[in-house]
């Protein structure tokens, strides 16, 4: 079994994956098509399918082997992708702020005389 670090980042994968379905109007991923996109072994993916489904930010429909035969996010996983996409723009665009102000002075400083 996969090592938490492992488990939260599978996790990530599962949802930023149906997170990109949901943007190119795909409302469900076929298990087979998860797997293969992310590379997962079936117990892995399918802990990680349990735990978010247990989140409430997906809903899986489960073969008879218990694997992922079809995942989708829930309304509460679209909020929670869409809050993380707010806040990592947000911190992109402040990024770029604090650049563009260092920039700025450094600019400056060199435009002073010496002395």
């Amino acid at each position: 079994m996969a090592k938490l670090r492992e488990r939260k980042n599978y996790r990530r994968a599962v949802l930023r994956s149906l997170y990109g379905a949901v943007e190119h109007n795909r409302t469900e991923v076929s298990g087979t098509a998860l797997r293969s996109e992310l590379g997962l072994p079936d117990e892995d993916l399918s802990a990680a399918c349990v735990y978010l489904a247990d989140e409430g930010l997906i809903s899986v429909e489960w073969t008879s082997h218990r694997t992922p035969a079809a995942v989708s996010l829930t309304h509460e996983g679209i909020r929670l992708m869409e809050e993380q996409e707010e806040r990592e723009e947000r911190e992109d665009r402040e990024d770029r702020e604090d650049r563009e102000d260092r920039e700025d002075r450094a600019t400056a400083d060199r435009a002073r005389p010496n002395g």
